[in-house]
């Protein structure tokens, strides 16, 4: 697959998420648990649609945000808090397929990156498009915060 990669301005956009610190082989099996909760307590405050989800690695740990872009004023519930998604400039693309193929979309981030003499911050982020049956119909954002 091709990945168009371009330079973009990111503006802050509210979330609702859980925080966790996790290694690379348990955030896997973490992450809709994560999901989960963030869902639990948006259905327990009467949403049920709406809100696309977000990944936020802040670091290489990783430290993790897992919850939806989200800016309704309700109660939330547990462990899901507010937060954000970062602003600056970051490098962008958009990976087409199933969701569980987003890394090949970090990879050809990383890669335009290093072809461009762009240095990471670290920080990167992925929205998922809505959810399709068909994996072939589904689309994610992935964005890399540039220093």
């Amino acid at each position: 697959m091709e990945y168009d990669v371009s330079l973009v301005e990111a503006e802050p956009r509210p979330t609702a998420v859980v925080t966790a610190t996790t290694t690379w082989p348990q955030f896997p099996a973490l992450w809709g648990q994560l999901l989960g909760e963030v869902w639990a307590s948006l259905h327990a405050a009467g949403v049920d649609r709406g809100c696309r989800n977000i990944m936020l690695y802040l670091d290489d740990v990783p430290n993790v945000e897992v919850g939806v872009l989200f800016d309704r004023p309700v109660t939330l519930a547990g462990r899901v808090v507010r937060s954000a998604l970062p602003a600056g400039t970051a490098a962008m693309t958009v990976h087409r397929g199933p969701f569980g193929d987003v890394g090949a979309g970090h990879e050809a981030v990383r890669s335009w990156c290093s072809a461009h003499g762009r240095q990471p911050a670290g920080v990167r982020w992925e929205i998922y498009g809505p959810h399709h049956d068909d994996p072939a119909q589904q689309w994610t954002e992935v964005y890399w915060l540039l220093r």
